[in-house]
């Protein structure tokens, strides 16, 4: 902040903030208020020098008093600093009539609590002239001694910015709350959005391919039934939309369970799954319970890597190595040739989510995934944080 901008500048408003107020605060705030007019009041008519119809003037200054006053809460609250200093420049003018009249309680309350919350709520330089204004004005109704006077208002101008600095603090505290808020709520929403990609991508994976394969199945089993195919033939292709259909239930399952968080140990997953591929198993390192996104994104890549080999290379050894690294998990597949003779098996399922999409999935877990030929064989090597 500029040195003008701090001598012209309105002090930091207060940020609002959805907060609700308790009842004792209320009602203290309420009996302060109620106490300092009530003294003031008193203060006002102890002396007993007002009746019959001369208790009008004082009870006009303090209705005017009180009028003003709010009217100067309202425009520093709006930041209208003309209308805030014609109420500071009325407030003057009742305190004055107030020590002519002999209300000297009434006058001085005015001048010293005008003097302070000029300094609070005014810009700087025209809260300093206010208050200046408003002690010259006490010191000169008052009486007291030069000394007396400026060790008054050298005490009510230090409270007022004090005040002023402690109101400022609190704008910031509550501004840098609000800003908090907002960030937690973008964070949360964020959260959510990742999550509703994640379940979308969950749902893709599992249903789209299996639901499309069972399609084509099925399509053909029509068109060969309106061809007069051999009823062998037909039923073949129904049963393996049915083999499809229980593998894609089988799928949302184990799919419903991971976005619950229910996992099976992925090394138990990953043994299980080799041993009905008939592939070899080696785990390296002291298996540990994984993040949710790495877990599914070795089970996914399992899967698909050992679908593939026995698609497109039938017979052939298959061999799995999934690694515990520090920060890391491993999984290795691959797979030796088919051996002469051997037919690939292009019609079995596989688990619908390609080698692309596994590749997409570990980069955005900040993992790597490569997939390639090796010694006549076929590699495919995953590797994640975790």
């Amino acid at each position: 902040m500029s040195t003008l901008e701090r001598w012209t500048g309105w002090p930091a408003g207060d940020v609002p903030l959805r907060e609700h107020t308790s009842r004792a605060r209320v009602v203290l705030s309420f009996c302060s208020r109620a106490v300092m007019l009530g003294a003031v009041v008193l203060g006002t008519f102890a002396e007993e020098r007002y009746s019959g119809w001369r208790l009008l003037a004082p009870v006009g200054w303090i209705a005017a008093a009180v009028a003003l006053t709010t009217g100067w809460f309202l425009a520093c609250r709006a930041r209208r600093l003309w209308p805030a200093l014609g109420c500071a420049a009325g407030l003057l003018a009742t305190a004055g009539l107030a020590h002519e009249g002999g209300a000297d309680t009434l006058a001085s309350v005015i001048w010293c609590g005008l003097a302070v919350l000029a300094v609070i709520r005014l810009p700087l330089a025209a809260g300093l002239l206010t208050a200046g204004a408003a002690l010259a004005s006490y010191g000169l109704g008052s009486g007291d001694s030069l000394l007396v006077m400026l060790a008054v208002s050298g005490g009510i101008g230090l409270l007022g910015y004090l005040l002023r600095l402690d109101g400022q603090a609190r704008s910031a505290q509550r501004a840098l709350l609000a800003q908090e808020r907002a960030a937690q709520a973008a964070r949360a929403e964020s959260a959510a959005l990742a999550e509703r990609a994640r379940i979308a991508r969950e749902i893709h994976d599992v249903l789209a391919h299996s639901l499309s394969a069972q399609l084509v199945h099925l399509e053909a089993a029509r068109l060969m039934l309106d061809a007069g195919a051999d009823r062998a033939e037909v039923r073949e292709r129904v049963v393996a939309a049915r083999r499809m259909a229980q593998d894609g239930l089988t799928e949302t399952r184990q799919a419903l369970s991971a976005l619950r968080g229910e996992f099976t140990p992925v090394a138990e997953f990953v043994a299980e799954l080799a041993a009905q591929s008939g592939a070899g198993l080696t785990v390296d390192g002291v298996p540990r319970p994984l993040p949710a996104e790495a877990g599914l994104a070795v089970r996914r890549v399992a899967q698909e890597a050992l679908t593939n080999a026995r698609k497109h290379a039938p017979g052939g050894r298959v061999d799995v190595r999934l690694g515990y690294l520090d920060g890391a998990v491993e999984l290795r597949v691959r797979n030796s040739a088919a051996p002469r003779g051997a037919h690939p098996v292009l019609g079995d399922s596989g688990s619908g989510y390609g080698l692309l999409g596994m590749r997409e999935r570990a980069e955005l877990l900040g993992g790597e995934l490569l997939a390639g030929p090796e010694e006549g064989g076929w590699r495919v090597l995953l590797r994640v944080p975790a």
